[in-house]
């Protein structure tokens, strides 16, 4: 055993590469679940209907920024088989076509907020979450344009697999973030008290930061005469055409995922606000695994990327495997810390405004939704790194609709024929969550078992 895993640890995209590209990833993501975290845990301190508000505006505003992001970030994929090829000079052009990509999606994702309003009145939460709703998701919505020219100037190191900037670049985010999210929601210093729009605007704030510190790190003279990122500044139709080709497909995998999981928080939120808050919690806490596991996740696509820029189809299989291995490992760890601690973990969330009578009976749903999310965190592995290997690959239709048809019929509409004909309850509606996941990752497992993917060309 401890000679397969020296050989594993030794070998080209063994473990030893997968930590050197995945733990800066597996920072970076860990960092802004830091930043998510203890947005939630202000906001939860602040006011129960803030908490409620919070989680459904964000993941609404995850579905449109998640498609777009989906679109440019798979830049690092072609960025990863362009180094892998040693095609080096073709890398700055890469870099700029996402840029124009995310600033002509930055003007749609603003528009959102003309509809923010009819749309989250049709949903149907509460008034007074319905109105902190909209506040959250239109500041949001309005600064995506940061978060996403930041991604994709950023998917520069990521392609590379030179990826410590990008955890540096998180980190310093987090340390503007934290204290400035404290300020601006309880209105400390300088600073009104402004509630759930100080979170927003402290999110924004921390990507319009990165977004200048990226620009700073790549945009350098030493970088344009290997790679081209300040020359290659024109507009390539061609290159930009096969990006959104290969790019958008990825992108909409991503819709089609966060949009599952919106319809899930929209329809346990009419359950009823203790219901809704109890979810928001878990979901939550869940980030503190999930989110660096999509590091890993971006390691998959750009290790197999590299791989295949070599045309070394073994290599690219070795990689799938071991970040699996690693993502295996974090998630089982977590998932043995949700059952241990669940009361730890949720006391975090006390709303100031809510008595400690009516808190544990919140603190009791979470113990059980935090069995439900042990329960299926190896299950969100194992999709998230075969996904993000098939991604590296090139086979993004696949993954599109795979998760599209899952994300429909295996969950938006069994919970919704649940909820309004058989009047299900909140455990009948995780327990659909749980089966949507498990769904998932014998979908992403079955289809690189087969081995389609590796005769796809994507250069």
């Amino acid at each position: 055993m401890l000679s397969r895993f020296k050989k594993r640890w030794k070998e080209p995209f063994g473990y030893r590469d997968v930590l050197n590209i995945g733990l800066p990833l597996v920072v970076s993501l860990g960092s802004t679940t830091a930043m998510e975290f203890t947005d939630r845990i202000f906001l939860s301190n602040y006011s129960l209907i803030s908490i409620a508000a919070a989680l459904p505006a964000a993941m609404v505003h995850l579905v449109f920024l998640l498609f777009a992001l989906g679109i440019s970030a798979y830049s690092s994929v072609f960025i990863a088989q362009y180094y892998g090829a040693c095609k080096c000079e073709k890398i700055g052009s890469v870099v700029w076509q996402a840029i124009y990509f995310c600033c002509f999606a930055w003007i749609f994702l603003a528009a959102l907020v003309l509809v923010a309003e009819p749309f989250f009145a049709f949903v149907g939460h509460a008034p007074e979450v319905q109105r902190e709703e909209v506040t959250y998701f239109s500041i949001l919505t309005m600064g995506s344009g940061f978060a996403l020219i930041a991604n994709a100037i950023g998917c520069f190191y990521t392609g590379l697999g030179k990826t410590r900037p990008n955890m540096v670049v998180n980190i310093i985010a987090v340390v503007i973030n934290i204290p400035l999210d404290y300020m601006l929601i309880n209105g400390v210093w300088i600073f009104p008290e402004m509630g759930i729009a100080g979170a927003a605007l402290a999110t924004v704030s921390s990507w319009a930061m990165q977004l200048v510190m990226y620009s700073l790190l790549v945009f350098k003279r030493e970088n344009d005469v290997i790679y081209n990122v300040i020359s290659a500044w024109r507009f390539n139709k061609t290159l930009f055409l096969r990006m959104m080709r290969y790019g958008v497909p990825s992108g909409a995998n991503n819709f089609f995922d966060v949009f599952a999981f919106t319809v899930f928080i929209m329809v346990v939120g009419q359950l009823g606000e203790t219901e809704l808050a109890a979810s928001n919690i878990v979901l939550s806490i869940n980030s503190l695994a999930f989110l660096p596991v999509i590091g890993l996740h971006i390691t998959a696509s750009i290790l197999v990327g590299q791989a295949m820029g070599k045309k070394n189809v073994d290599q690219a299989t070795v990689a799938a495997h071991s970040v699996l291995h690693v993502a295996l490992l974090w998630m089982g760890t977590f998932g043995a810390i949700f059952l241990l601690f669940p009361y730890e973990l949720t006391a975090l969330f006390k709303p100031a405004d809510v008595s400690f009578v009516e808190f544990a009976q919140i603190q009791s749903m979470c113990q059980v939704l935090l069995a439900y999310v042990a329960f299926f965190c190896m299950q969100d592995a194992v999709a998230l790194i075969f996904f993000g290997s098939l991604k590296g690959a090139g086979d993004t239709m696949y993954v599109m609709w795979a998760i599209a048809f899952c994300a429909i019929f295996c969950l938006g509409v069994p919970i919704m024929i649940g909820r309004f004909v058989f009047d299900a309850g909140l455990h009948a509606l995780w327990a659909m969550l749980l089966v949507y996941v498990c769904i998932l990752a014998l979908a992403a497992y079955s289809r690189f078992r087969t081995g389609k993917w590796k005769t796809i060309e994507l250069m």
